[in-house]
């Protein structure tokens, strides 16, 4: 995190936190940041060509026509000392290259997962354990899909019982609030805790 200092005209610059907002193709990352962003969005959803047929795993998203090239960011402003940047990584494998660069400061993380895909989150999982950086479980509740409980889905990604996994609406920015909050605290209590 950024400290306060002060710009050329002696106003205060607020503090900077970033967060990843990582998972699977189709899991929802656009969508989340969208819903809590307090500006537009900045979005690299691009509409999907014939390039991507055989590369990209549209299975249980079928009606997908679009995808995250590069980034998603938004931010959230807290309070006059404190703004929240958000990073929505890329969810194809082909893009996975820039999620160390996108990695890189961060705060934490959340890992969003779909439960028609279980399986599109693990790699963010892995990816989040391997460096030890602080990351939630957001799993996103698609209509018409299956819905588990958080302790379902725990057991499925063999999720440690340190590591909050909660249900959301990515849509819903009062849920997406919520997920963020669940990290920052997920955050505080893991730099509280004696090493």
């Amino acid at each position: 995190m950024a400290s306060n200092d002060s710009d050329s005209r002696g106003e205060r610059i607020p503090a900077a936190i970033k967060i990843l907002v990582a998972g699977g193709f189709g899991a929802g990352k656009t969508t989340l940041v969208g819903s809590i962003s307090e500006v537009a969005p900045l979005s690299t959803e691009e509409l999907m060509t014939e390039a991507s047929l055989g590369v990209d795993d549209l299975s249980g998203v079928e009606q997908k026509n679009t995808t995250t090239v590069a980034l998603d960011f938004g931010r959230i402003t807290i309070n006059e000392d404190l703004v929240l940047y958000l990073f929505g990584t890329p969810g194809q494998q082909r893009f996975w290259f820039m999620w160390e660069e996108l990695a890189t400061g961060a705060l934490g993380a959340v890992v969003l997962a779909d439960t028609r895909r279980l399986e599109t989150c693990f790699p963010a999982v892995d990816f989040f354990e391997r460096r030890g950086m602080p990351f939630v479980v957001a799993v996103n509740c698609f209509e018409g899909a299956h819905h588990y409980g958080a302790e379902e889905v725990r057991a499925a990604l063999s999720i440690p019982p340190e590591v909050p996994v909660l249900l959301c609406d990515a849509r819903d920015r009062s849920s997406s609030k919520e997920v963020l909050l669940t990290l920052v605290r997920h955050v505080a209590r893991r730099t509280a805790a004696p090493a």
